[in-house]
């Protein structure tokens, strides 16, 4: 009988979404993730088997976290339209503040993922959990902006995919920005002025 665990998977998971958001999958070293994780090697790999699983796994942990916060927000149906547009705005650059203080960008394990597809083309999990989690944040951005039009506080025009997509190319481009060293006043002005397109 193999020994028990000693640690969550959970917490693993989170830990290598940590490593993989900030440098993506080829960057990212085993001994990384190990430090990261506080797990011994041959831990990691009998519980994941290699690091192209341990991605799998994270990526589709990540996508599940963040969408799940981001979903509070842009589903909060006591805000405005317009407030939880901001509201996401808000935790996106919250994060690269955090991040800024350890003296990096948050970065996005989705966008950086897109960017650099190599474990992609190898593995078409990857490809279903990112285009499903896109479309996922389009409907609830989408969501957002109708109650926008709705309440008045987003213009009553606006072609509600178009302008779910513009917030979430924001987004990415906000991620990519603070990788680039963007510093987070830029950001944030960036942001308010893309947003300030879409309320009325």
């Amino acid at each position: 009988m193999g020994r028990p665990r000693s640690f969550r998977e959970s917490d693993v998971l989170d830990a290598a979404a940590g490593e993989f958001r900030v440098h993506g999958f080829a960057d990212t070293s085993t001994e990384q993730l190990c430090e990261a994780a506080g797990v011994r090697r041959g831990s990691l790999y009998n519980a994941f088997d290699s690091k192209e699983e341990l991605f799998v796994r994270a990526l589709e942990r990540y996508v599940n976290v963040t969408g799940g916060r981001q979903e509070s927000i842009l589903a909060d149906e006591g805000l405005s339209g317009a407030a939880r547009l901001v509201g996401l705005l808000d935790l996106i650059l919250d994060e690269e503040r955090e991040a800024a203080a350890r003296g990096h960008a948050a970065g996005c394990m989705a966008v950086t993922t897109r960017m650099n597809p190599d474990l992609g083309v190898r593995d078409a999990r990857v490809e279903r959990i990112l285009d499903k989690a896109l479309q996922q944040q389009i409907a609830l951005l989408g969501q957002a902006i109708r109650a926008g039009r709705l309440d008045g506080t987003l213009r009553p025009d606006l072609p509600v995919r178009e302008a779910a997509l513009s917030v979430v190319t924001l987004i990415s481009g906000l991620r990519v920005m603070a990788q680039a060293g963007t510093r987070l006043e830029e950001l944030d002005r960036i942001a308010r002025l893309t947003l300030g397109a879409l309320t009325a």
